[in-house]
C-alpha cells in the first residue's frame, strides 16, 4: 500500500492513526461489460479507512464512488485487486458469505426513503423487522428499536407509519434501520439529498450521535461538497480513482482547521484538482522540476521561473 494511503503524520486527525484499520482498498478495479463494450469504473483505486470514522465519498457522476459504496456493501464484486473490510476479504466471498456479511456487518441508507422503508409497518416496527429477520428475540428486537429510534430523536414516532412522518424523519428512522443489526459500517447515500436544509442538519446530528456512541464506521456517499464539511474527512474521485483528501481537526459541530492534500497513488500518479488545471490551461503533457523540498509543475507552454500574468515569477 502507498505511503500516500496514510493519514500525514503531521496531519490534523492524525492522532485517529492508533485507530486499526477497518477498510483497506490495494489497486482496485471494476469492469462492467455492456453489450460488446467494458466500461471501467475503478482503475486501480487506492484507499485506507480507520475504524470508526465518519467520512464522505464526494465526486461527479461516473467518478466511481457508487460503484466503490457497492462493493463495500457486499453488493457487487470487485474486478481485480485488493479490497477488506474488518476479517472480510471481499474479493473471494460466495454469495452466501455475502448475504451473511449484508446481514450482520453493513447497514445502509438509501436517498430514496422508498428504498429505506415498508409503508404498512410504524417507524419501530420498521426497526425490528432487520433483527427479526436475523432471528433476534421479541423483546431484544422491540428493546434497542426503541432504544435507536430514541437516539435518533424520534421517541414519540414509535407508531408512525412512513406517510404521517416527514421527509426527514422518515430519513432518520432509516438511519435506525440501518443501525439495527449493529452493522460496523453504515453506507449513506445522499441521505440528504430529499430534504431541506434544518432536516439535514437533524440527520447529520443522528448519524454522528450513532458513530461517536456506538463507535460505527460511517461512509457518506455523495456529489454535494456541502455535505463534506459535515464530516472529518473527505475524499474526492475522479475517473475510478482517489484524487484529493481533506482533513478536519472538529470540536464537536465546529471545523476548528482543515487541509486538502492530493493522492499519490501506488504507481507514482498524482490527479492535479480541475480548477488547477484549468486556471494555468494545461493539457497532456506538463513541466516538472524538483526542489529541495518540493516539485514544481508548469504547463507545456510555460518557461520555468517565466513571469506569470499576475507578475509574480512561477515557482
Amino acid at each position: 500500500m502507498s505511503q500516500a494511503a496514510t493519514l500525514p503524520e503531521s496531519a490534523p486527525g492524525s492522532a485517529d492513526k492508533a485507530r486499526p484499520i477497518f477498510i483497506e482498498c490495494e489497486n482496485l478495479v471494476k469492469i462492467y461489460k455492456i453489450a460488446d463494450l467494458e466500461v471501467v469504473a475503478l482503475q486501480g483505486l487506492d484507499l485506507l479507512i480507520r475504524q470508526g470514522e465518519m467520512m464522505a465519498l464526494v465526486g461527479p457522476s461516473g467518478s466511481g464512488k457508487s460503484t466503490l459504496m457497492n462493493i463495500l456493501g457486499g453488493l457487487d464484486s470487485p474486478t481485480a485487486g485488493r479490497v477488506r473490510v474488518g476479517d472480510y476479504n471481499l474479493l473471494e466471498m460466495s454469495r452466501r458469505d455475502q448475504v451473511r456479511y449484508r446481514r450482520h456487518m453493513v447497514g445502509f441508507v438509501w436517498q430514496q426513503t422508498a428504498r429505506n422503508l415498508l409503508p404498512y409497518l410504524t417507524a419501530e416496527e420498521n426497526v425490528e423487522l432487520p433483527m427479526a429477520l436475523a432471528g433476534f428475540p421479541l423483546r431484544e428486537r422491540r428493546a434497542r428499536a426503541t432504544d435507536l429510534l430514541e437516539r435518533v430523536g424520534l421517541g414519540d414516532r414509535l407508531n408512525h407509519r412512513p406517510d404521517r412522518l416527514s421527509g426527514g424523519e422518515q430519513q432518520r428512522v432509516a438511519i435506525a434501520v440501518g443501525m439495527a443489526n449493529r452493522p460496523a459500517l453504515l453506507l449513506a447515500d445522499e441521505p440528504t439529498g430529499e430534504v431541506d436544509s434544518h432536516s439535514a442538519e437533524q440527520i447529520f446530528h443522528s448519524l454522528r450521535t450513532l458513530n461517536e456512541e456506538f463507535g460505527v464506521t460511517v461512509m457518506i456517499v455523495t456529489h454535494d461538497m456541502s455535505v463534506s464539511t459535515r464530516v472529518d474527512r473527505v475524499i474526492g474521485m475522479r475517473d475510478g480513482r482517489t484524487s484529493t483528501e481533506i482533513l478536519r481537526r472538529r470540536e464537536g459541530d465546529v471545523a476548528l482547521h482543515e487541509e486538502e492534500y492530493a493522492i499519490l497513488d501506488r504507481a507514482g500518479r498524482l490527479q492535479l484538482p480541475e480548477a488547477y488545471i484549468e486556471a494555468l490551461d494545461m493539457e497532456d503533457r506538463v513541466r516538472l522540476h524538483l526542489n529541495e523540498d518540493h516539485i514544481g509543475v508548469w504547463p507545456e507552454h510555460t518557461v520555468q521561473g517565466e513571469p506569470s500574468s499576475n507578475g509574480r515569477e512561477d515557482k
